[in-house]
């Protein structure tokens, strides 16, 4: 038996997120790279917003930070579409900088489900306990049910092969929840969790 790498629980929490991730939440136009560019357009400033690219491509972000004020200068139609295309720029360099790919940027006011507004409320709050509440809320259930299924089917009498199917299953599922959620708090890669993998055999 080999543990999957990607984690249940998280597959289960992202889907509960509607399918909007993190990353998802940094393609928003209210989202926290958006709204570092409008300070810095305000602010003439460009520094609010390289701390979201990387070192390398800084340059990029300067030139189309400079173009962006002097097109935005020419107008207000101008400047609303200048400004469109750095967000667009800035979110699509950031995105590529974490590995991922640019499907646009997102309305403002979706729903991210209950993780990254509890999130960011705790930064700002630097109340942590309803984060802690809200991951026992999601993590609690589904351990104690996978728990429960792997004791009660794993005494199995060896000729009853359905039922040792099931006490395997049962087996498998509790252990790649558990080395799952684990390497999700370690904070693993989906490649380390690969290699690190291949000692557990069923």
């Amino acid at each position: 038996m080999r543990l999957k790498p990607l984690p249940l629980l998280v597959t289960a929490a992202l889907a509960a997120l509607g399918s909007l991730p993190l990353r998802a939440h940094c393609d928003a136009l209210d989202g926290p790279v958006v709204v570092a560019a409008r300070q810095a357009l305000a602010k003439a400033d460009v520094n609010p917003v390289l701390a979201w690219v990387k070192a390398e491509d800084e340059a990029q972000i300067r030139a189309a930070f400079a173009r962006t004020l002097k097109v935005g200068a020419l107008g207000a139609e101008a400047k609303e579409l200048a400004e469109a295309w750095f967000f667009e720029t800035l979110v699509r360099v950031h995105r590529a900088g974490e590995g991922a790919p640019y499907t646009g940027l997102k309305p403002a006011g979706g729903d991210f489900g209950p993780a990254i507004p509890a999130a960011d409320k705790a930064l700002v709050s630097g109340d942590l306990k309803p984060v802690y509440d809200l991951m026992h809320g999601v993590l609690k259930p589904g351990l104690d049910a996978r728990f429960k299924k792997a004791r009660t089917t794993r005494e199995q009498p060896p000729a009853d092969v359905a039922a040792r199917r099931q006490s395997v299953a049962a087996y498998v599922d509790f252990l790649h929840y558990v080395d799952g959620v684990h390497r999700a708090a370690a904070g693993g890669s989906h490649a380390e969790a690969g290699e690190a993998e291949s000692h557990h055999q069923h």
